[in-house]
């Protein structure tokens, strides 16, 4: 399975952002989407789960959940915006990955056995960081293999 993981789009969908995402199985959002119109056009690409960020705070977004966990293959992905808002242990509650935003820093590391992926930002450029999203292959056997796109 091909996962898309896009975060903090506030509002702005790039073009660079639907060809990075062409052909994955399901787009997850993290939070900050800033306009509902934004997940109907992810929808067209591939099936969506998305949740709110701290500026989705009216509106449609606002409905988003605030953490969600999505099953991909046998491994269970824990979904928040803001990772220190964390309230578990993620290897303890048996999750093959914790997927967060809201720092618009892109990066992955794994500790205690969980992947810990953040795909940065798509929307608008924040101070000198990269335009990013980030895709996420998963099997049954094999480990999940993160990768980080830079788009502009």
């Amino acid at each position: 399975m091909n996962l898309g993981i896009v975060s903090d789009t506030h509002g702005l969908l790039r073009p660079e952002v639907l060809t990075a995402l062409k052909g994955v199985d399901h787009i997850l959002h993290l939070g900050d989407v800033g306009k509902i119109s934004i997940l109907e056009k992810l929808k067209e690409i591939a099936p969506v789960t998305a949740i709110r960020g701290n500026v989705d705070r009216d509106g449609p977004c606002a409905k988003l959940p605030e953490t969600e966990v999505f099953l991909a293959e046998g491994h269970y992905i824990y979904m928040l915006h803001d990772l220190s808002s964390i309230h578990l242990d993620p290897a303890a509650a048996k999750f093959a990955a914790v997927l967060s935003g809201h720092t618009h820093v892109p990066n992955y590391t794994t500790k205690k056995g969980v992947l810990y992926f953040n795909p940065g930002s798509c929307g608008p450029r924040r101070f000198e960081l990269p335009v990013t999203v980030g895709l996420l292959t998963i099997s049954k056997k094999d480990a999940l293999r993160p990768e980080i796109v830079t788009l502009v």
